[in-house]
């Protein structure tokens, strides 16, 4: 039989109406169009794509998406037009073929930019039909079990960009079928010693443990049949690449693992899902923490099942899954579910699929404004990851990766709300915006039209959406106050060298400047000091001469010299993070925040950010106006180069030489006493405010750990809030 013949009986075995012709003209179109092309194997390239499309039936794909399959390298590979497969196929053939192609060659600098650009050109086309990645992935599934006859270093390339693209795709979608065995042979390639242990000693636990497994079965089987509930127990294998995640995330050996096998009710119908959970959990002791009902709340993907574990039968601990027919048809298919032969309406299935929220979320962050590697990590970020679930006070579930933060709820949200954001509330009451969202949490964002991203945010958040808005945040931040810097640069040396500064004299001379389009790329060039204020000014006017062209004046010469002290940039960092450059800040008198305290910035008109400890009784008073809050850090650079005050509330006893010995133990500690005022006498003890001047928190605690050591001390505590 040959693979036209193959494949189409293999299609009407599940679809009846599967029309040989068309498959026969499609493999033979294949066939002609990579007429002497070879694989690494020696193969003839056309066995690939029929390949492809064999695995696409044993989903039960439709018609068109085999089609696709086998013509999905032609537009690429060969001669082959979009009209030739319009003509021959029909449009819709067209378009997804379109779609998975790589389209053009794309010119980049690094491998890794050139895999980004192909994968925003296939994120693009799956938004518009997720038949494309079913084609693709099946594509990669293909490429992976044929990779024995490529080079090592090749190999391990392709395996890890399965391991990180192509399988977290095939879970998102819900095809565990694909994604299990992407998963196990880029685990093959890339650590083949791991992958043989497991292989061994599960292979020696089949053998040993062959009549336990029976047994459990039996016995939950017995138990479905005591309540007369018509079901099918079955147990399975972990997937040896899940159990090698488990041992790496937990730290412990394949000994360890207690639930290598998980076993699976099927029953008829929703309610005795629910009535074979409670036989369950009235039999045997639940494992806390393991309960999850993916029916009440579906993944994203539409995964839906009960997950319990507990202590089973023989007192072994078994995770079991619980679900209905049609549950575990899409539990196995996902979305290749709504392109099964019994779909009447495509272009609802299409519609359906749209509605993922991760591939809207890859959709948002491909529209930044971003360089190819920073969407492949963002991608990266979005896909490989565990799950927390949230929902919005209106009962909305929202789906984030482990770590999720307020900041990143509300930018799975809406764009919008995250560059709003200026607080939370967690299951009703304020928290931090980098507190870790737990499952189940209930999460409302409170938002301001003055607030914007601050970049502080990038250091928590964990999704791709929230740092790529984040980043182009502060990409245009920065951008503004380089061209402010840069303009006042030029428009010196212009009123240096006796010349009326215009823009239009700047703009003639852009198109000059690598990547510079306009005035603005031109000033900004300057003010980060990518281009030399001198040198443009030049080009301007290439007859001047002048004394200035002896020296130049730098960005950094310029800002240590301007009035308004715009952002220096390039050298020392500011001490406080989180704050745009350029803006006043001040230490609250009222706490003294120290190097290394948890600080919090207030906004106060006409005078800049305030800084205060986190713990600051004065904050109080903006209780009702959290849109003044800002989450401040202390910068990892040097701090400014006068020293800090730190606060003190000491009780020392009324005797001769105590305020000697006071001075003496803060002096031999480094510190110095700016200010000291008494607040209470009595006959054997003085209480009193002292200033000590401290480079940070923890010298300021040494002090106070000396102080507490020497007699004459009573009490030593710091100031909070006076």
């Amino acid at each position: 039989m040959d693979l036209a013949s193959d494949l189409s009986s293999r299609m009407r075995a599940y679809n009846p109406e599967t029309d040989p012709a068309l498959i026969t003209k499609a493999v033979d179109y294949a066939r002609k169009m990579h007429d002497g092309q070879k694989r690494a194997s020696g193969e003839d390239y056309y066995t690939h794509p029929v390949a492809v499309a064999g695995i696409l039936a044993d989903l039960k794909m439709d018609p068109t998406t085999i089609v696709t399959a086998i013509l999905h390298d032609t537009l690429e590979d060969t001669k082959a037009t979009t009209e030739d497969l319009t003509k021959l196929f029909g449009e819709e053939v067209a378009t997804l073929v379109n779609g998975v192609s790589k389209l053009t060659k794309i010119e980049s600098q690094t491998v890794e930019g050139k895999q980004a650009e192909n994968f925003r050109k296939l994120v693009l086309a799956m938004s518009e039909d997720i038949r494309v990645l079913l084609v693709k992935l099946a594509d990669r599934l293909h490429n992976m079990r044929t990779l024995g006859v490529m080079r090592p270093d090749k190999v391990r390339r392709i395996a890890r960009e399965t391991l990180d693209i192509y399988a977290p795709l095939a879970e998102r979608i819900g095809v565990h079928a694909l994604k299990e065995e992407l998963e196990d042979l880029a685990f093959s390639a890339l650590n083949p010693e791991a992958r043989d242990s497991i292989l061994n000693r599960l292979t020696f636990l089949r053998q040993e443990g062959t009549d336990v497994v029976t047994n459990i079965i039996s016995e939950l089987q017995g138990l479905m049949k005591e309540a007369s509930i018509k079901a099918h127990v079955s147990g399975r294998e972990k997937t040896r690449y899940s159990i090698w995640k488990k041992m790496q995330r937990k730290n412990i050996s394949f000994e360890q693992l207690s639930d290598i096998m998980a076993f699976r009710i099927v029953v008829e119908n929703i309610e005795e899902c629910y009535h074979a959970m409670g036989l369950i959990h009235s039999r045997y002791p639940m494992v806390p923490g393991r309960f999850k009902d993916f029916i009440s709340t579906p993944k994203p993907n539409g995964y839906r099942s009960i997950h319990t574990t507990v202590i089973g039968p023989q007192n072994h601990r078994i995770e079991v899954q619980i679900r209905t027919k049609n549950m575990h048809e899409e539990a196995d298919l996902g979305v290749a579910a709504h392109w099964a032969y019994k779909q009447a309406d495509v272009k609802a299935a299409i519609n359906d699929a749209k509605k993922y929220r991760w591939l809207r979320e890859l959709l948002d962050i491909l529209e930044q404004d971003q360089r190819p590697e920073d969407f492949w990590e963002n991608t990266k970020l979005e896909l490989f990851q565990d799950q927390v679930f949230a929902f919005s006070p209106k009962g909305d579930l929202i789906e984030l990766p482990n770590g999720a933060t307020p900041i990143d709820f509300a930018y799975a949200i809406h764009s919008n709300v995250g560059n709003r954001c200026i607080g939370a509330k967690i299951n009703g009451r304020i928290a931090p915006l980098n507190t870790k969202l737990q499952n189940g949490d209930q999460v409302e964002i409170i938002t301001a039209k003055t607030q914007n991203p601050s970049p502080t945010w990038e250091r928590f958040v964990v999704t791709g959406k929230a740092r790529s808005h984040i980043r182009r945040f502060i990409r245009q931040q920065q951008k503004t106050e380089y061209t402010t810097l840069g303009r006042a640069m030029l428009q010196k040396i212009f009123k240096a060298e006796g010349y009326e500064f215009t823009e239009k004299a700047v703009a003639g001379v852009a198109s000059q400047f690598r990547e510079c389009e306009d005035v603005e790329d031109v000033f900004a060039g300057i003010g980060s000091g990518n281009l030399v204020a001198r040198d443009v000014f030049r080009v301007i006017f290439p007859a001047h001469k002048s004394e200035g062209d002896k020296k130049e004046i730098t960005p950094e010469d310029f800002a240590q010299n301007a009035k308004a002290q715009v952002n220096k940039i390039s050298r020392d960092k500011l001490p406080i993070k989180g704050l745009i450059p350029g803006m006043a800040v001040h230490f609250a008198r009222c706490c003294h925040p120290l190097p290394g305290d948890r600080i919090v910035g207030i906004v106060t008109t006409g005078k800049g950010v305030t800084v205060h400890t986190i713990d600051c009784e004065t904050l109080e008073q903006f209780a009702d106006t959290p849109e003044r809050w800002l989450d401040v850090s202390w910068g990892e650079g040097k701090d400014t180069p006068e020293e800090r005050v730190g606060r003190l509330v000491i009780t020392i006893e009324n005797q001769p030489g105590s305020l000697g010995t006071l001075s003496t133990v803060i002096g031999k500690s480094g510190g110095n006493i700016t200010n000291l005022k008494i607040t209470n006498r009595s006959v054997d003890f003085w209480d009193m405010f002292l200033d000590v001047s401290v480079t940070d928190t923890k010298h300021l605690n040494n002090i106070m750990a000396a102080l507490r050591a020497t007699p004459q001390i009573v009490s030593v505590e710091r100031a909070r809030g006076r």
